[in-house]
């Protein structure tokens, strides 16, 4: 509901600050004073269609501010969150519009600038304006499927079949990429077979280009290894290194057999055991190393046909890689994808089957879903038709038609809200025909029409906060009444407004606001019990307030 509305140099209003409470509250006052001035300036700072033209003569700028306190439940919150506004359901929420001479004008959502449009959006969630000038929701085909599933109570089909419409996007969506996927792969079929064909013959193995490179790079440096090899064994054998270390070692060994030598500790019988050791050590490493030299030459050899060999293999190999753009050492697994491939070519079909029967499946849970929905759709659409005819008779409508029309959507449009396009319809004289609630109805019906679906709706909508512009137009009497008694039982759930000139509707109301035209602009302020009585005087009798009006209007209170 709102709990404050502020407005700053509007049209006539030069300040005003309404702090409005819940149920049924009148606004009178005489014709010009600025009524209307008000519900324009909310529209306004709901984001709907604004002019220059409203910001107060002398005045460079008009702002508008309305401030609500929507329950935690509200969608208003989650199409917040959604739009990246930052709000909280435990602080309230702000829709403020700012008009301005030079520049265009500027929309906020909790001083967060925001679009017009969004500002619109959020508005419609939580206040409906009902009259000839004002498009509510009721009076727009887009919302009369949802208003209606609101009436039917079908939260749980509506459910299933966004469930149902989901699971049969998804299997579209797979068969069409596997579409896709088959088509490429039928264009490479040669292609395809060729390379596997190719890699298969070739055969490569994991790691097997590395492994080929080491060998190769081996086999190359066998002839330098060779020349070295006997070079180092012609080095050995023309020195007689080891001829000359096995005499000096017989030398320094009958030093060591002297007499008195052996077991001596003296110093040069310690020398000369310590200089035959060395040159035996010399004399076993000189020969360890001939029989390196002589190992190594065995196993070197120059082998033409395998270097030929392993370079062939490993060319072979670079090329399939450069020709598939990749890595030699990575062809098995590119063998192992195109194989993939190719199966897809050769099995795929089977597997588009496969998901095109689940598409088909998915398509029949749809439809069955969405059917369903329309059968309930149908059924309400009556109940709704009946609820609405015993709500037109007491308004002064019953010459009226409200037909609900459910008709289907063309191929292809449907969706996760069923197959079903709803509007209302109107025919507010027998064989004029239906048309759009909009058009048909003139502009006193209209808010009266407004009233009689709302009241036939119950509690579809999100909006809590309802207001009329005059639904009491045209008419008096027990019409007026009725349209009281309706307003009445609105606002028990919701906070509901009407602007009247109907002193039996400003009666029924729980609270009464007298909007006034004064030196500084239009004003506004509540009216006590005597000051309602007064007021309502004056709507029966005009400019003199007779005793007699002034009984009639007691009467009126008190009956209310």
């Amino acid at each position: 509901m709102i709990l404050s509305l502020s407005i700053r140099d509007f049209v006539l209003i030069d300040r005003l600050d309404i702090e409005p409470g819940s149920g049924f509250t009148a606004l009178t006052g005489e014709t010009g004073a600025g009524k209307s001035i008000i519900l324009d300036a909310l529209s306004v700072a709901m984001g709907h269609g604004s002019d220059r033209a409203m910001i107060r003569a002398g005045q460079d700028q008009s702002t508008v501010a309305v401030e609500f306190s929507p329950p935690v439940n509200h969608p208003v919150w989650a199409a917040l969150i959604e739009s990246g506004i930052d709000a909280s359901p435990d602080e309230t929420l702000t829709l403020k519009r700012v008009l301005r001479r030079a520049g265009p004008a500027r929309a906020f959502l909790n001083d967060q600038p925001v679009s017009a449009a969004l500002l619109s959006e959020i508005g419609d969630l939580l206040v409906e304006i009902h009259g000839q000038h004002a498009a509510s929701s009721l009076m727009k085909p887009s919302s009369h499927r949802r208003l209606l599933d609101l009436f039917a109570g079908n939260e749980t089909l509506l459910d299933a079949c966004a469930s149902a419409y989901g699971l049969m996007a998804e299997a579209s969506a797979k068969r069409e990429e596997l579409e896709v996927e088959h088509a490429k792969a039928i264009e490479q079929r040669d292609w395809l077979s060729e390379a596997v064909d190719e890699l298969s013959g070739l055969g490569p193995r994991e790691g097997e280009a590395a492994q080929l490179t080491e060998r190769r790079t081996l086999l190359m440096q066998s002839e330098r290894v060779t020349e070295a090899v006997r070079e180092a064994e012609a080095v050995l054998d023309e020195s007689g290194v080891e001829d000359a270390l096995a005499r000096a070692a017989r030398a320094t060994d009958r030093i060591c057999r002297l007499p008195g030598f052996e077991a001596s500790e003296d110093a040069l019988p310690v020398a000369a055991r310590a200089a035959a050791e060395a040159v035996e050590r010399a004399l076993i490493e000189t020969r360890e190393a001939a029989n390196a030299i002589g190992q190594l030459e065995r196993l070197v050899h120059h082998d033409s046909a395998e270097l030929d060999s392993a370079e062939a293999r490993l060319f072979a190999l670079r090329a399939a890689g450069r020709k598939h753009n990749c890595d030699p050492d990575l062809l098995p697994d590119m063998l192992v994808s195109l194989s993939e491939r190719l199966d897809l070519v050769e099995a795929g079909e089977d597997a588009l089957k496969a998901a095109r029967k689940a598409e088909a499946s998915a398509r029949a849970d749809w439809h069955q879903a969405a059917g369903k929905l329309s059968d309930a759709r149908k059924a309400a659409a009556s109940r709704l038709e009946k609820a609405i005819a015993r709500e037109l008779k007491p308004l002064k409508l019953g010459r009226s038609v409200i037909r609900v029309s459910i008709s289907p959507l063309a191929e292809g449009e449907g969706g996760p809200n069923g197959i079903d396009r709803v509007e209302f319809d109107a025919e507010t004289n027998p064989g004029a025909g239906f048309g759009p609630l909009r058009k048909i109805a003139s502009g006193g019906e209209l808010a009266r029409v407004s009233l009689a679906l709302k009241c036939a709706l119950a509690e579809a909508g999100s909006a809590l906060t309802l207001i009329f512009d005059e639904a009491d137009q045209g008419v008096g009497g027990a019409v007026a009444a009725a349209i009281g008694e309706r307003l009445i039982s609105l606002g028990q759930s919701r906070q509901v407004f009407a602007i009247t000139h109907s002193p039996q509707v400003a009666a029924s109301a729980a609270a009464q606001w007298l909007v006034e035209k004064g030196a500084g602009g239009s004003r506004i302020r509540g009216l006590d019990d005597s000051s309602r009585q007064e007021e309502i005087a004056r709507m029966l009798s005009g400019a003199e307030v007779t005793a007699e009006a002034r009984a009639a209007a007691g009467r009126l209170l008190e009956g209310a």
